[in-house]
Order: C-alpha cells, then structure tokens, then sequence
C-alpha cells in the first residue's frame, strides 16, 4: 500500500503534466472552414475547438462570447471579427444574405467596429488567461455583392489599432488570402474558398498557432 500511493502520485501528475494545451478558435465561415485543417496538423500536440457555429459580426461576439469561451481552461484564443461588420444588406435583396453594397445598409461602421472590439478585447481577458491572437480579416473580391474589397483593408487598420492598444498578437493574413483566393477561391463574387484553398489557408494558420504553443511551452 505504501508503495502504491506514490505510484498513483507520479501517474497522476504525469497526466496533468502531458495534458494538451486547449486552442479555441472564434471567426466566421473562413475559420470553419479551415479549422479542420488546423485540427488535423495540431493533433498531436493541442486540443483545437472552433466556437459554436458562425461568429458574424462584432455585435454577436458581444452577445455570445461568455458562451463561447464557457469555463475551459483555454490556453490560446485566436478571433475575428469583419467580414460581417463590413457587409452591406438590404431585406429586399435576392443574393444569399441580403447581401446589397449598391442599396444595402452596412453591419457596422468602422467607429461601431472599432468600439465593439475594444469591449470584446476586455471581456476576453476579463473571461480567460488564454493567449490572445486576433487574426486579420481575409480578402474580399471586387465583386462580393454585399462588400467593398478596399473596406476588408479599412476594417483591418482598424483592428490592429486596437490590438496594438492592448499589446495583442496579431496574425495578418491578409494578403496570404488574397493570393490564395486568386487561384483557390470560389469565384470573384465569393469570399469563399474551395476545399484546397481552405487547407493552404489551414496550413498557415496551424504554423502560426505551432509557433505560439512553443512559446507558451517554454514560459511554462
């Protein structure tokens, strides 16, 4: 018996010890769409988790971001937020999501985008201990119904002001996507990729993250 306990002792902080750090990735349809990708490459190394569903716009995040990040001990965050702030709607259009820049009404204006990233930036570290890494929003084609492709760069200004505000790791992936979604994208009025485009988009973002989760390691 009294050697027993020991045992249990080394077998347990053993476990503790070896326990994958936890990546919670928040984002629109691009991050689902490549969150498998990140999955599979950091399997061995990290538990990766996307947040429930689509995160839209900045005023969901609000709305949602305590679901999100719940009480898991998350040791990297990565988010976004943009694409749905920048998109213009009109209830009457007939594209996929009311989408309309010519009639349409935009999501949020830059100054509503910046305000609302600044709260969510401070819930997330009120919420969490996790590293915080706001990645940028993707490319916009020049014929997305609903979006300007020079406002993906506005919005992304915008964001990083922030992010330097409160010293947050920011992944600009900006131009990565842009040239991807030349030769891998659905077309000049998708914001979407096709599947290889969302694994190059993957591959990229899996790199970044292995990076960081080496540098958490060591200030362990």
């Amino acid at each position: 018996m009294i050697l027993i306990i020991p045992l249990l002792v080394v077998l347990i902080t053993s476990g503790f010890s070896n326990k994958k750090p936890r990546i919670l990735i928040i984002g629109d349809s691009i991050s689902i769409g490549y969150t498998p990708v990140v999955e599979q490459d950091l399997k061995e190394v990290a538990l990766v988790k996307h947040n429930l569903g689509n995160a839209e716009h900045t005023g969901t995040g609000l709305e949602k971001i305590e679901e999100w990040i719940g009480d898991t001990d998350w040791d990297i965050i990565q988010f976004n937020w943009g694409l749905w702030d920048l998109c213009y709607r009109h209830p009457d259009a007939k594209v996929y999501g009311n989408r309309d820049k010519v009639n349409g009404k935009i999501t949020h204006s830059l100054d509503v985008y910046r305000s609302n990233l600044e709260d969510l930036v401070l819930r997330m570290k009120q919420l969490s201990d996790a590293k915080l890494i706001f990645i940028t929003t993707s490319y916009v084609p020049n014929e997305e119904a609903g979006r300007f492709s020079e406002d993906a760069l506005s919005y992304n200004r915008v964001a990083k002001e922030v992010m330097d505000r409160h010293n947050i790791l920011i992944h600009d992936i900006y131009k990565k996507s842009r040239n991807i979604h030349r030769n891998y994208g659905q077309g000049e009025d998708d914001v979407h990729y096709t599947k290889l485009g969302y694994e190059k988009l993957g591959k990229r973002v899996s790199k970044f993250l292995v990076v960081q989760l080496k540098a958490i390691g060591k200030n362990r």
